[in-house]
């Protein structure tokens, strides 16, 4: 079974805007941070309630809110009830298994994306997805487990590096969009890693478990394709986007995300183009190396023939056999038996088949 497909049985027949947790449970407890700042202050704090941000809802700084974990549902409703969010939406988060996709609803914007890593133990990409809910003056990001992509765009809040500090939410939201689409090039340049190695043993050892793993990327690659697809539509509605919350300064540099991120999916498509070609040349390989055992085999029983052909006449039970009673016989059979296979071993070396 494809493992990046979750169950949404549970959700049968339930209304819509039910909240409802499909995916798995990644964290065993929620995380709630918050980091509020503008030019001359800044903030970071992680609280036990989510009541204790509501405050921040009106303030004039800008204020981020990271909830790590989607399985209490109490936290979701009491976040969408005091910000106003539409309970689609709030499904649409507790539903982890999501097209990344945009909507404007006037006072805020809701993103989804999906966000990549490479896991080098178990030597896979692992999956989470995460949604943004844009306002004014603040960004609430949900997210299926803690640990993120974000540490950067943190630690360039907390030193006032660039304009972060300067701009406002439109600007913040695009640098964790970015983040999350430059990691991408991580997962990838892993995954090239793993394809160059493949073609290596493709054509030097190729053996059940290269196939195997061979269709293993092939699956990864479809889903990564599936990941980072829709998110050219959704940068580009982005960036066209007739919002009071984004700034045109802003879509400057979302068309810089929208460039990385068609240059994600060629690179992709090439992936996908030379795994399908690997598949082919691991037929090839495992069909050539038949071939060579056939070949010798087939050198070996040609060279034996003539041998079991001149043994077998000498073990026929006549009794005139002509050299049957001459004294070097034994050993003139056994010159002339050596000469013929000595002959087809050169004659087949000269001829480059052996």
């Amino acid at each position: 079974m494809f493992k990046h497909i979750k169950k949404r049985s549970k959700k049968t027949g339930s209304p819509p805007g039910s909240l409802i947790h499909v995916g798995e449970t990644k964290a065993e407890t929620v995380r709630i941070t918050v980091i509020d700042y503008d030019g001359e202050s800044y903030r970071k704090k992680e609280i036990q309630r989510i009541e204790d941000c509501f405050q921040l809802k009106d303030t004039s700084t800008v204020t981020w809110i990271n909830i790590s974990g989607l399985h209490q549902i109490e936290i979701i409703e009491k976040v969408g009830k005091h910000f106003e969010l539409h309970p689609l939406l709030l499904e649409d988060v507790l539903n982890t298994n999501q097209r990344p996709k945009i909507e404007d609803f006037g006072g805020y914007l809701f993103i989804v994306m999906r966000m990549l890593f490479y896991n080098g133990v178990k030597n896979e990409i692992e999956s989470e997805q995460v949604s943004f809910f844009v306002g004014s003056q603040y960004v609430i990001s949900f997210q299926e487990k803690e640990g993120d992509v974000f540490d950067p765009v943190r630690e360039r809040i907390r030193n006032g590096k660039g304009r972060i500090r300067k701009s406002g939410t439109d600007y913040l939201v695009y640098t964790l969009i970015d983040a999350i689409v430059d990691h991408y090039f991580i997962t990838l340049e892993k995954t090239e890693e793993k394809i160059d190695r493949l073609e290596e043993e493709v054509l030097t050892n190729p053996i059940p478990e290269t196939l195997q793993e061979i269709h293993t990327i092939k699956r990864e690659m479809i889903f990564m394709r599936k990941s980072v697809w829709p998110l050219r539509e959704v940068i580009s509605t982005f960036e066209r986007t007739e919002s009071l919350l984004v700034k045109e300064t802003t879509t400057i540099y979302l068309r810089d995300v929208y460039d990385h991120t068609i240059q994600i999916i060629d690179t992709i498509e090439t992936f996908r183009d030379v795994i399908s070609g690997l598949i082919d040349v691991y037929l090839s390989s495992i069909s050539n190396k038949m071939n060579e055992v056939m070949k010798v085999l087939t050198i070996i029983a040609t060279i034996f023939i003539p041998l079991t052909f001149i043994a077998g006449i000498y073990g026929m039970n006549f009794k005139y056999l002509p050299e049957l009673e001459w004294k070097w016989g034994y050993f003139a059979v056994w010159m002339f038996m050596l000469t013929v296979g000595l002959s087809m071993g050169m004659y087949f070396k000269r001829k480059k088949w052996l």
